[in-house]
């Protein structure tokens, strides 16, 4: 009956805050006392005032909301932050770029020069739909870009990689390979890293984490100023003695009056112009040498300007795969500093075994040695280039040029809008 009376006493309070915590509790309470609960097990109406409650849910309701708000804040405050920071790093980060990307880790890598600017999760293909590993550039970008392999899905800020369909994109990226062999970043970074890279930008991808070192060598390209044209000479000066044409027809634009010619068929005929030469596409240069063709390959703005062959100390060992990038120019502004990142080749496939083992004995396990890999100066030491090359490349060097040293090939995917390609596994 007190219970019933308090309930009564208060009903006009429990009307306006029928959704706060005491009067929950005190329907609750009242419930179980009219059920005959012991006073051990039964929930008394308190407090017993309007005051009182607004004191009480004071002391427990709003702390509890409080701090639940106050870790969302705190959250969202350290989301913001990290993306200012990086934000920042963004801002400051200058051409060339380096984008690494390791499967084992399932992490991308941004470089400028050698400074870390950034790093994000990422998912790569699936071992049915692997992701391609070796050298690449971004050969394509798009904002709103759409699959025109699977159903016309979504793959906004589209960096391509590959012709054939391989690219870095906006994706889910569950923590683990899940793509059909893209590169699927999150959301908010896709967007800022496709603001920032150019058409060109190196990506590389690998197993392992890999990371660009600063080097100095003495075959590493510098810069050439090509040599002065030779001042404007007497056009008759520069002609043939024996050819009586040519001479005719300077001595007609002297005297601007026919001049009189003898027909000679044996003299030779005057030169021809210089057939005009294409200018290049703008863009740093990049320059491949390969073990397997022997040559170095010189492109410029995604296009080939010349390639000539090359030999090799000890040329039946393995070089390795080297990628060196040109940073900025030293005092002299000739002498350039250089940086290199060391990609890994694949392991030989294990080799099989010819005896069958006995049954019930567990096969012995099969050593597998991964090649030897020669470090960046070795494969530069090892690597001779003609003088005329060297020189041709070096009127052509600048920051954010590149150099890829090989054992590989060309990669099939090197063609027509693309730079170079070299795929390591």
């Amino acid at each position: 009956m007190h219970a019933c009376r308090r309930f009564v006493a208060n009903r006009s309070f429990f009307r306006r805050d029928l959704l706060s915590t005491t009067s929950a509790l005190a329907v609750i309470g009242f419930a179980l006392a009219a059920g005959g609960a012991t006073p051990a097990t039964a929930l008394t109406l308190q407090p017993t005032t309007q005051a009182q409650a607004q004191d009480t849910r004071a002391a427990v309701v709003r702390p509890a909301s409080g701090q639940r708000f106050a870790s969302a804040t705190r959250a969202k405050d350290k989301e913001k932050a990290a993306k200012d920071a990086t934000a920042d790093l963004l801002a400051k980060a200058k051409d060339p770029y380096n984008i690494i990307i390791s499967i084992d880790r399932q992490q991308l890598t941004l470089y400028s020069g050698e400074q870390v600017i950034a790093r994000s999760s990422v998912s790569t293909g699936t071992p049915g739909h692997p992701t391609p590993q070796g050298v690449f550039s971004i050969i394509q970008k798009d904002r709103w870009h759409h699959s025109n392999i699977y159903g016309n899905a979504p793959m906004y800020y589209m960096q391509r990689i590959t012709w054939s369909g391989v690219a870095m994109h906006e994706g889910v990226v569950p923590n683990h390979p899940a793509s059909h062999g893209c590169i699927r970043l999150p959301g908010s970074f896709a967007r800022q890293l496709w603001g920032l890279t150019k058409l060109g930008a190196r990506v590389i991808v690998a197993r392992a984490p890999l990371s660009p070192e600063p080097i100095e060598h003495s075959h590493l390209f510098k810069f050439t100023p090509k040599p002065e044209a030779p001042a404007d000479t007497d056009p008759a000066q520069s002609v043939p003695t024996s050819s009586n044409e040519a001479k005719a027809a300077f001595a007609m634009q002297a005297t601007d009056q026919p001049a009189a010619t003898t027909p000679n068929p044996a003299a030779p005929q005057a030169p021809k112009p210089a057939e005009a030469v294409r200018p290049l596409k703008p863009g740093p240069i990049a320059v491949f040498i390969s073990r397997k063709e022997g040559k170095l390959f010189v492109r410029k703005g995604f296009e080939p300007v010349f390639d000539v062959p090359v030999t090799f100390e000890q040329p039946d060992q393995p070089l390795g795969t080297h990628v060196f990038t040109a940073l900025s120019f030293k005092d002299d502004n000739q002498t350039l500093h250089w940086m290199v990142v060391n990609v890994p080749t694949s392991m030989a496939a294990p080799a099989k075994r010819t005896e069958k083992a006995k049954k019930g004995t567990k096969p012995a396990p099969v050593e597998v040695s991964a090649p030897r890999q020669e470090t960046a100066a070795g494969a530069l030491d090892r690597v001779n280039i003609p003088q005329e090359a060297m020189d041709r490349v070096g009127e052509l060097m600048s920051p954010g040029a590149s150099l890829v040293i090989s054992d590989k090939g060309l990669g099939g995917e090197t063609g027509k809008g693309t730079d170079f390609i070299v795929l390591t596994r």
